[in-house]
């Protein structure tokens, strides 16, 4: 688990339950025990059961949890996730905290793993961009992976990319490209984001690494392949869309980035049901 994890679980259960429950206190006294288990609403791939078995440990370490599945399997509608037992204003205290975890998270991987099963078989590796919730990278990364796509970069210091903006402010793509090589260590790759194919003539003619084809055509794309013959590693980048992405499946394309894997990702369908002791079954609430 990410270092930072344990620090965005506490600051989400200070943010839901800071003041305490003062719902579940009035209720139950504190040897009164409740069972619970969480399924999916929906056919969903799963994500993000060990952080919200931590987030039950976090509040109650009596709070026992049994996961029925591992991150990566798909869960069909009905199905359940992970079963929790213990006092009951500690499990109804981490009840919406552990949901929103499973939800997010599971969502991602859910939207993953259709893109990456659209692809499957053609060699071309789909990728997640930097366009993640602020804090939760790691494990948004994390989720895509589950899902079975690939993680691009994670931050800015892992290797060169020069964007628009960067070419804008050397002044051209080859003085760019020629301060970076300056400057990067020398196994790092250089990659050039391109809007046109006079940009990727530039950018092979620079001795490029990697080219990134920005918010191109489908027939753009393959007059760019032709030109870049091998020279590059390609990648495609800006409106691809699940609906759109067999368009883009193009030979000679070695990667597809798609921000869309967490920045519009749904929120997966999972609930809690508690199961008291006098086995009266109530859907947990919103």
């Amino acid at each position: 688990m990410h270092p930072r994890t344990d620090l965005l679980i506490d600051l989400a259960l200070e943010e839901d339950a800071g003041l305490g429950d003062v719902t579940s206190r009035a209720l139950f006294p504190a040897r009164h025990r409740s069972r619970g288990v969480i399924t999916a609403g929906h056919d969903l791939v799963v994500c993000g059961l060990d952080v919200a078995a931590r987030v039950f440990a976090r509040v109650d370490p009596a709070l026992k949890v049994v996961a029925a599945a591992r991150d990566g399997d798909r869960i069909r509608s009905g199905g359940r996730v992970l079963a929790v037992s213990g006092p009951s204003v500690s499990l109804l205290t981490a009840e919406r905290t552990a949901l929103n975890f499973l939800q997010r998270l599971s969502g991602i991987a859910t939207l993953a793993r259709a893109f990456a099963e659209r692809a499957s078989g053609t060699g071309i590796r789909i990728v997640d961009t930097r366009k993640t919730t602020p804090g939760y990278r790691a494990l948004e990364k994390y989720a895509v992976r589950c899902g079975g796509c690939h993680n691009h970069r994670s931050s800015l210091g892992e290797h060169v990319l020069i964007k628009d903006n960067h070419i804008a402010a050397a002044g051209s793509l080859a003085r760019a490209v020629r301060l970076a090589r300056a400057a990067a260590p020398h196994l790092a790759k250089i990659e050039v984001e391109a809007g046109t194919l006079a940009e990727v003539r530039e950018a092979v003619r620079a001795g490029a690494g990697v080219i990134l084809l920005d918010n191109m055509t489908p027939d753009r794309i393959r007059a760019a392949v032709a030109i870049i013959a091998g020279a590059a590693v390609v990648e495609v980048s800006g409106g691809v869309r699940y609906a759109t992405l067999r368009d883009y499946l193009i030979p000679g394309v070695d990667v597809i980035s798609i921000g869309a894997l967490t920045h519009s990702a749904p929120a997966a369908d999972v609930s809690l049901t508690v199961l008291p002791a006098r086995r009266n079954r109530r859907r947990a609430s919103p």
